[in-house]
């Protein structure tokens, strides 16, 4: 029955879970339409058949989430009883949104009196429903940002592109992590094919959409690569002119990070103003380079420019040694590596050119080759963990449908005082 302000609830929510028992379809069909909202990319839905009893069973056994969402045919002391009952399962800080059947003020302020964040009067939408668990997470956590990492190559053909390419293929199969990816080089870009799509747009046109808040003509213009992975498809940019001011890309930047909790921006072909800009913005940033005397002498002096720009900090820079064995015989151990450049090795790819240059040619991840697999499994994926502060995706098969999502209570009945 609270307002909710939709401006205040436009962003992306904090990784949460959220938990729904009812015995009304549309009101379970209402909570499953939410996950196609962009803002719950992070936040497990859970529509469970039940009531308020099924939430107090549940949760005498497992965790409770961030936030219990019970509906009820009938509010009296009998519920009020089975309702501090569920609040005595519950974790501290859960909170509680009760659906009823009355449009009753005092009974709203009963409930919020005894601590419920909110009551809703059946039918409950959608849209709704989704308002009201925005604005109780955002309350009960405050907004967490989307992390950005910047992928960079110490020159030209280290590979920079691949692996930030896999990295987001790593994120999205395997981490069930919602990702954005774009290349800054604009017209140079190599995603289309390293992605297999056709570019649908120039930087300008993006920048442009982002400028307007223009989500219809920008939503056009981002390619899906599978379920959680998506690509800014520019790349019909010209060549040989400038696509967009560094002000204009962080606009455009800063909107992708809005919806997509991952976003990669590979800027090693971007002009240098640009690059300079998103590798001061970004909260992660992957250097790439090959183990060869002159490769490592330009990442030396790269890593010592972005220390630079980032206020002498190093520890957010990840030094990725690519295409191992291309030089043999003339290439630096990893210790030496590691001693010259002040930086440790955080990941290493051996050099297998049939394999990359195929992959890439057909638009296909590492994990799509029986061999690459194996790099992807032992290598990709963990840096991409270690990099994005993400775990796998939890296996749920054989858990009570009440605990199996990952994303759904956490904040319930704190305020009622435990039994």
């Amino acid at each position: 029955m609270s307002e909710v302000d939709p401006h205040v609830t436009a962003t992306l929510l904090p990784q949460s879970k959220v938990a729904v028992f009812s015995k009304d379809q549309d009101t379970l069909d209402a909570a499953r339409a939410i996950g196609s909202d962009w803002r719950f990319a992070r936040v497990g839905v859970q529509a469970i058949e039940g009531n308020v009893e099924t939430a107090s069973q549940a949760y005498e056994e497992y965790k409770s989430p961030d936030i219990v969402i019970v509906q009820t045919d009938t509010i009296d002391a009998g519920f009020v009883a089975r309702l501090e009952a569920l609040a005595a399962q519950c974790e501290e800080g859960t909170e509680a949104i009760v659906i009823g059947p009355d449009n009753d003020v005092n009974l709203y302020r009963k409930l919020i009196d005894m601590g419920v964040s909110d009551y809703l009067v059946r039918p409950v939408s959608a849209a709704v429903l989704g308002e009201v668990i925005a604005k109780t997470l955002i309350e009960q956590h405050g907004v967490t940002g989307s992390r950005l990492v910047a992928f960079v190559g110490a020159k030209g053909g280290v590979g920079a592109s691949t692996i930030a390419r896999n990295v987001g293929w790593a994120l999205s199969d395997v981490l069930d992590q919602k990702t954005m990816i774009l290349d800054a080089a604009g017209g140079w870009s190599s995603m289309p094919v390293g992605l297999g799509f056709e570019p649908a747009a120039t930087y300008k046109e993006a920048a442009k959409a982002a400028e307007k808040h223009d989500e219809d003509s920008l939503s056009r213009m981002l390619q899906p690569v599978n379920s959680k992975l998506g690509a800014l498809a520019t790349g019909s940019d010209v060549m040989l002119e400038r696509s967009v001011t560094p002000e204009q890309m962080e606009a455009l930047v800063e909107t992708l990070m809005i919806k997509y909790p991952a976003v990669i921006a590979d800027v090693s072909g971007a002009a240098p103003d640009i690059k300079k800009l998103i590798l001061a913005r970004a909260h992660h940033i992957v250097l790439v380079t090959t183990a060869s005397v002159a490769c490592l002498r330009l990442a030396r002096s790269l890593a010592m420019e972005i220390r630079e720009i980032r206020g002498g900090d190093a520890a957010d820079i990840s030094l990725f040694l690519n295409m191992t064995g291309l030089t043999q015989g003339s290439e630096l151990s990893t210790n030496d590596i590691q001693k010259a450049m002040d930086l440790p090795v955080s990941a290493s790819l051996a050099f297998d050119p049939k394999l990359f240059v195929r992959l890439e040619s057909e638009g296909a991840a590492l994990s799509q080759d029986k061999t690459g697999k194996e790099q992807f499994d032992s290598t990709i994926v963990p840096f991409a963990q270690r990099v994005f502060n993400v775990g796998r995706a939890e296996n749920t098969k054989g858990k009570p449908e009440a605990v199996a999502a990952s994303g759904v209570f956490s904040n319930i009945l704190g305020k009622i005082s435990k039994k």
